[in-house]
């Protein structure tokens, strides 16, 4: 073999080396982002499925209370428009602004039970009641869940060569499950 074949070859097995190990890299970043990116859509369906056994349980709740708090017919309205913004919103920031608006109200639903005693003692109520926390509670978890997800792919499409990759799967940055300033605040009830 001559020493031109044989350089010629080296160069060759080095560019095949070289495209094998940007391949390698370049697949890497790409699963990477993509992986991501599902792990944020799996984490929003968990925050979902816990949404919607929160709005499962609310129409047995308001019917509970409906008896002992007849008057109370504008916090029925609002969450009833409240349930129908979420299962009518189409976006996950539409979802999470008609969850927001729900947070509280149902607050203020569930403060009710201090101006009727015997709402209190109702046992379907105090199930209920239970039964709402314990779902905002799973809640509080997968929207954590969420948004740590959410940190990580922003993250990473922040960087250098995430941005690149991201853009070249068609990924853009998520939103954050955010609780609006006013909402954190406790919930007054007048009567």
């Amino acid at each position: 073999m001559s020493k031109g074949l044989k350089i010629a070859l080296i160069v060759v097995a080095v560019i095949l080396v070289a495209a094998f190990m940007m391949f390698g890299w370049f697949r890497s970043g790409y699963d990477r982002v993509v992986s991501m990116d599902e792990n944020v859509k799996g984490a929003w369906a968990q925050v979902e499925n816990q949404l919607k056994r929160r709005y499962d349980l609310i129409p047995n709740l308001v019917e509970t209370v409906k008896g002992y708090a007849a008057h109370e017919k504008e916090l029925f309205e609002n969450i009833a428009n409240a349930r129908t913004k979420y299962f009518q919103a189409d976006s996950v920031q539409g979802k999470i602004e008609a969850s927001n608006q729900l947070e509280g109200v149902l607050s203020r639903l569930l403060l009710l039970r201090e101006a009727y005693p015997q709402l209190k003692a109702n046992e379907n109520f105090l199930k209920l009641q239970d039964s709402l926390e314990g779902t905002e509670n799973r809640i509080a978890v997968e929207r954590k869940r969420y948004n740590e997800a959410v940190q990580m792919l922003n993250t990473y499409i922040r960087t250098f060569f995430g941005r690149f990759f991201a853009s070249v799967a068609g990924i853009s940055s998520a939103a954050y499950y955010e609780i609006p300033e006013g909402e954190a605040e406790v919930p007054k009830v007048k009567f």
